[in-house]
């Protein structure tokens, strides 16, 4: 497939030498593509991310994200499956900027001829492309309003070693909340363990 990531930081350069790794035709969007010529990668502007993509990846801060998909423009993502990879936080990664939403319910609202899917938005970049590497397998949460949309997403998060029993579908879009919220936890997380690098694992009750 043909993946625009929006952003050249190390989740969107992660993402995209794992999926290009897969066989994908990726094309890292930024908004000073001349300057991110070194990254070994093809870098072009957002509107260029955006008109290469068939799946469009937020991969920008949480907090300028929604300004920077207008300023590509509500007709050129129409259509085009987003999965939204951000969270917004305080400089000091304190405080979420969407309290009482998400960026992915406020993107949805702000694009709705856009299919957003939210993923992949609780762990750092080394688990989100190398799931294996981690001591026993453990999960990677899928919110959104479209099914095929949530489909797509499924293939690709397998294509970056995410088995279909690694992913669940806890709902619609609204539910971006609880993964975006995570984002404190897994700083605390962090800071006991003194590594970012690490997931979680949904243990349920045995079947009777």
């Amino acid at each position: 497939m043909r993946l625009g990531l929006l952003g050249t930081g190390n989740v969107a350069r992660a993402l995209a030498h794992g999926w290009s790794a897969a066989g994908h035709d990726v094309l890292l969007g930024s908004r000073q593509p001349k300057e991110r010529t070194d990254l070994g990668l093809p870098v072009g502007s957002l509107d260029e991310a955006a008109a290469h993509a068939e799946v469009l990846v937020n991969a920008t801060p949480g907090t300028v994200s929604v300004e920077l998909l207008h300023s590509i423009g509500a007709p050129a993502l129409a259509g085009t499956l987003l999965i939204d990879v951000g969270v917004g936080l305080s400089d000091d990664f304190t405080e979420l900027s969407h309290p009482n939403s998400s960026l992915g319910e406020q993107i949805q609202e702000a694009f709705p001829l856009t299919p957003v899917v939210k993923t992949l938005c609780t762990m750092d970049s080394t688990a989100m492309t190398a799931p294996d590497a981690l001591d026993g397998p453990s999960t990677v949460f899928l919110s959104g309003n479209d099914t095929e949309a949530k489909r797509t997403t499924g293939r690709l998060l397998t294509d970056l070693g995410w088995p279909a029993s690694s992913q669940l579908d806890i709902g619609g879009i609204t539910t971006a909340r609880g993964q975006e919220h995570f984002a404190l936890l897994f700083m605390g997380i962090a800071g006991g363990l003194g590594s970012h690098t690490f997931n979680i694992k949904v243990v349920a009750r045995p079947a009777a």
